[in-house]
């Protein structure tokens, strides 16, 4: 198995990530591309693009995994209901297959960076697992009795989308409610919690980049935190409170041994966790509290090694 490649790819709402993979998840050449709207065909293009680019160095490659952030019926490869992309309703797997004449494997893009957590990373060894990955929006992941749960649809999961507060924001994309974990502490949310802070703190390292125009996203926030900015510091604390008042029922419901938190806007580590770790002891109930609550080992990869594991897996390479 280590000597034979897939290519794996990770969709987010603005990115998408992946490369050639071996069974020993090395990655011989890593893709990227970027994008802001467009339509079905726009994504499905750019995603058979990258697919080509990554081939150029895995001649053999048996097989194509994809993690998308979608309700994906894993059994049919349908892409059901997409928040973030325009990929309701789309035969993903029949699509990919005829653009790109390799067997295509398609699940949940948390789903996916959950299975390389078990194989190797920060759940290894875990019979009860939550994932949450922190990018665009929140996509969320089980691992139920060592197996992952997609629910009777495979829509289980949507742990970006329980209500946290009944009166709050709208949330993103297509998603029809309000006051949801994702409208409330993903990286979008980091950056408006970011612009806030910055207005208020003009001669912080935040306000000065306000101040020259720089947009204030997650990503910058971030950075500036790790940097040593305390009004950036600040924002990042806020959204790991939001964070832990989340993960309070999460652990609550689902009682794991380990919570894991990935995607790009857990990049801030601690200064993230550490705030919802403390809300998660004040409120939950014993012994669901005392659930761990890390870093995804992988960190921005995993969605991409487990598309890989998937492949390798379903297409018995």
């Amino acid at each position: 198995m280590p000597g034979t490649p897939v290519i794996a790819f990770d969709a987010g709402g603005t990115k998408l990530l992946g490369g050639a993979v071996d069974g020993d998840l090395e990655v011989s050449r890593r893709v990227r591309r970027e994008w802001h709207g467009g339509d079905r065909d726009d994504v499905i293009d750019t995603m058979v693009e990258a697919v080509e680019d990554a081939r150029a160095d895995a001649s053999g490659a048996c097989a194509v995994g994809f993690g998308i952030p979608s309700l994906v019926d894993v059994e049919r490869g349908v892409s059901v209901q997409s928040v973030h992309l325009p990929l309701d309703d789309v035969p993903f797997r029949e699509l990919m297959e005829k653009r790109l004449e390799l067997p295509v494997y398609v699940d949940n893009d948390a789903n996916l960076a959950l299975l390389a957590e078990q194989h190797g990373g920060a759940a290894r060894g875990a019979n009860h697992a939550v994932m949450l990955t922190l990018g665009t929006g929140i996509g969320g992941a089980l691992l139920l009795g060592g197996r992952l749960y997609r629910g009777q649809a495979g829509a289980a999961a949507e742990l970006g989308h329980m209500t946290v507060d009944l009166d709050g924001p709208p949330c993103q994309g297509s998603c029809p409610n309000r006051g949801c974990l994702e409208a409330l502490a993903s990286g979008r949310a980091m950056g408006e919690v970011g612009g806030r802070i910055a207005e208020a703190e003009p001669e912080s390292a935040l306000g000065r980049a306000l101040a020259q125009g720089v947009p204030i996203t997650g990503e910058l926030v971030t950075t500036l935190a790790l940097d040593g900015d305390d009004a950036a510091r600040s924002a990042l604390a806020e959204i790991g409170r939001r964070l832990g008042a989340g993960l309070v029922s999460v652990v609550n419901v689902f009682n794991p041994e380990v919570v894991v938190i990935g995607g790009g806007a857990a990049r801030g580590g601690d200064l993230l966790l550490d705030p919802a770790r403390a809300v998660v002891r004040e409120r939950a109930l014993r012994p669901s509290r005392d659930a761990r609550i890390v870093p995804a080992r992988f960190g921005e990869d995993a969605g991409m090694l487990g598309a890989a594991l998937f492949a390798l897996e379903e297409g018995g390479a």
